[in-house]
C-alpha cells in the first residue's frame, strides 16, 4: 500500500485508488493530483492491501478496478461499503459496462466509467460520485432506464442472457473468453480446481451449452462483441 504523505492544513479530499497494475495507477495519481481540490492519499494493488487503506486512510471516494486477481472488484466494493458506509465507491474498468455496470451499482458504487474514457469524462465521474451522485454513460443510463420501465431496448444484445450469472460465474466465464483453462483461473481467482470445475458446470446448465468447447466459443465470441472498438 503506497500511501501520500499528509500536510498540515490540507483540505483536499482523499482518493485510494486500487488496480493491481501500477503504471495505470501512477498515471490516474498524476492526473488527480494535479487538481487543486483533491489528492491521492494511497493507492493499493490487490483486496486485502485495498480493506487496509480504507480503514487507515478514511479516503472520500476509492476507485476499484473491476478486475482484480483474488477476491474481484465486485465484492472488493460490497466489502468496502460493509467496512466504511460513508466511503464513495467509483468502478473504473476495461470490460465493457453493459457487463458490469449493473452489478457494481448493486454492490455499492455510486458511478461506473470505463478506462477507455476520455480524462476529462474520467474526472467528471469522480467529482459527480464525490459530490453525492451517481455517474454512468448515457448509453447506459438509457439501458437502465428501459429495462425498469420494461420497455424493449433497441440495443439490446442478442448474445446470452448473462444477468442470470452470479458474479463470480461472470468473472469465469469472462476468463473463459479471455482464453484461460480451468488451472489458470483457479490460480488467478485463488480457487481450487474443482471449484472452477463445478463453476463451469453451472455455466454450461445456465447457458444451455452441450460441451466445454460450447463454453469457450460463447465465451470468446461473446467477450470479442462487448471489447470496446479500438477506432472509437
Amino acid at each position: 500500500m503506497d500511501a501520500a504523505s499528509p500536510s498540515a492544513g490540507d483540505l483536499r479530499r482523499k482518493v485510494l485508488l486500487v488496480d493491481d497494475h501500477p503504471i495505470l495507477r501512477e498515471g490516474l495519481a498524476q492526473i488527480i493530483n494535479h487538481e487543486p481540490d483533491l489528492k491521492v492519499c494511497g493507492q493499493a494493488g490487490s483486496a486485502s492491501q485495498a480493506l487496509r487503506a480504507v480503514a487507515a486512510l478514511s479516503p472520500d471516494l476509492v476507485v476499484v478496478d473491476i478486475s482484480l486477481k483474488g477476491v474481484n472488484g465486485i465484492e472488493l466494493i460490497k466489502q468496502i461499503r460493509a467496512q466504511n458506509p460513508n466511503a464513495y465507491v467509483l468502478a473504473l474498468s476495461v470490460h465493457d459496462e453493459a457487463l458490469y455496470a449493473e452489478r457494481a451499482l448493486r454492490a455499492g458504487a455510486k458511478g461506473y466509467v470505463m478506462k477507455q474514457a476520455p480524462t476529462e469524462e474520467v474526472m467528471a465521474a469522480i467529482r459527480r460520485v464525490m459530490a453525492g451522485g451517481r455517474h454512468l454513460s448515457q448509453q447506459m443510463q438509457e439501458r437502465m432506464l428501459e429495462k425498469m420501465s420494461g420497455a424493449p431496448s433497441g440495443s439490446k444484445p442478442s448474445g446470452p442472457d448473462l444477468d442470470q450469472l452470479s458474479d463470480r460465474e461472470l468473472e469465469v466465464f469472462q476468463l473463459i473468453g479471455n482464453g484461460l483453462g480451468t488451472r489458470e483461473i483457479a490460480a488467478q481467482l485463488h480457487l481450487g480446481i474443482k471449484t472452477v470445475e463445478t463453476y463451469r458446470a453451472h455455466l454450461k446448465q445456465k447457458l444451455k451449452l452441450r460441451s466445454g468447447i460450447e463454453l469457450i466459443r460463447l465465451a470468446i465470441e461473446t467477450l470479442s462483441q462487448a471489447r470496446p472498438r479500438a477506432d472509437l
